[in-house]
């Protein structure tokens, strides 16, 4: 049997409301090359080669893809590097 502990309820400790995750979406579009969306994808999210030409890919062959979510900062900072080239990308509440 396991024991479990009540947990003591304090007062003093104001209730942080967390909103629904943010997501940075980048959309294919045919003004780029593979080569560029890699790069810029390492620089805006930090992934290896490898991970960049997966998600290039993966937008080429489904029009877009996910590639941030987290926070409102966090995720605009990302479509900020991404928008750097010239890539169309948009910056949603989930």
């Amino acid at each position: 049997m396991a024991l479990t502990r009540p947990r003591p309820e304090t007062l003093d400790e104001p209730e942080t409301a967390v909103g629904p995750p943010w997501m940075t979406i980048l959309h294919n579009c045919d003004c780029h090359t593979f080569e560029e969306v890699v790069r810029q994808l390492m620089k805006a999210i930090g992934c290896s080669e490898a991970e960049g030409w997966e998600i290039a890919w993966r937008i080429h062959n489904t029009g877009q893809a996910v590639v941030k979510v987290g926070g409102e900062d966090e995720c605009v900072r990302v479509a900020d590097i991404l928008a750097e080239i010239g890539l169309r990308v948009s910056v949603v509440q989930s």
